[in-house]
């Protein structure tokens, strides 16, 4: 009897834990966007989570935590309970770059979170005001060269200065970095003049760019985007060794039960096939990117050695 109990113990948790996911959802969700409120994560997150939230039956309530390039959100996460009503809406800064920045990085990505699907990957595009004189690539290249130190380029978040850094090394050239919590602020900084570059999301100033305010002058993206289709990439404009992406997926702390995450990663995948998500993402400069939970996994493992390497390979010494 003594050795039957444990046994009755362990088989009762485990239909329990089966019945608790058979019934998921029963109460609204939490995801966390480590971004303010405005900015493309943000909004990819709210559109693709709407049909989400109609398919679940719960309401799917955006959490907006910026800060410490996505360290404060996931943070947050990896201390919630495995119940999945606390997810994770991380991208490349929180995932991939904040374990390689940080002697003492606060979380292990790699074993204290549970990849549920990816979600897609974000553009990115080199802008410059407009008093910047230059069209192109080579032409800021030849400007920074000619002021070194003086041209302010600002930071939302760790892919921008993990791309400006890997920029700045391959170009040889020297800019003044003025750091934000989040693309939102910088390129309201920007189109009024007080930062001369980034490299950011299109969001919030794509409408500056078709006024002339401000200038694209390449995506990061392996081929042309469809929101700026002459914006040419980065191989175009000289610079193809310059290989750096951004990329956002939805996550779960560790030990999400495989119940759980497959119902999350199946209606995640059905909206990024709905026509209106891709259009509303693509209006973002979102390419909206669906995969299995397993394939996920292993595309996470891939860019923790990638983004590692690239940082050693800019000089950035973790702090």
């Amino acid at each position: 009897m003594s050795t039957l109990l444990p046994r009755i113990a362990a088989l009762a948790a485990v239909l329990f834990a089966g019945a608790a996911a058979a019934q998921y959802p029963n109460k609204p969700i939490r995801l966390l966007v480590p971004f303010p409120a405005g900015g493309a994560a943000d909004i990819a997150a709210r559109v693709v989570t709407q049909p989400m939230s109609q398919a679940l039956g719960q309401a799917i309530v955006i959490d907006n935590r910026p800060g410490a390039d996505g360290a404060i959100a996931g943070d947050v996460v990896v201390k919630s309970p495995a119940d999945g009503y606390t997810l994770f809406f991380a991208t490349s800064s929180a995932i991939s770059a904040v374990p390689a920045l940080r002697k003492n990085p606060p979380y292990d990505p790699l074993t204290q979170f549970t990849p549920i699907t990816s979600i897609g990957r974000l553009t990115v595009f080199v802008f410059v005001h407009s008093s910047v004189p230059a069209k192109s690539i080579a032409e800021l290249i030849t400007y920074a060269r000619a002021n070194p130190g003086k041209l302010e380029y600002g930071t939302g978040h760790t892919t921008g200065i993990v791309a400006t850094a890997q920029f700045k090394s391959l170009t040889k050239t020297e800019m003044l970095h003025v750091p934000y919590k989040g693309d939102g602020p910088a390129l309201a900084d920007l189109v009024q003049g007080r930062i001369k570059v980034i490299f950011a999301t299109p969001t919030a100033v794509l409408g500056h760019v078709k006024e002339g305010r401000v200038r694209a002058l390449a995506t990061l993206l392996d081929s042309r985007s469809p929101l700026l289709p002459q914006v040419p990439t980065m191989a175009e404009s000289g610079l193809p060794k310059f290989n750096l992406a951004a990329w956002a997926g939805m996550f779960g702390p560790a030990g999400l039960s495989k119940e759980v995450v497959e119902r999350i990663s199946r209606e995640a995948n059905i909206a990024l096939k709905s026509p209106s998500v891709i259009e509303q993402l693509a209006r973002q400069g979102f390419m909206p990117v669906g995969s299995t939970p397993e394939s996920f996994a292993a595309f996470i493992k891939e860019q923790h050695v990638s983004w590692g390497q690239s940082i050693r390979d800019a000089g950035i010494q973790p702090d």
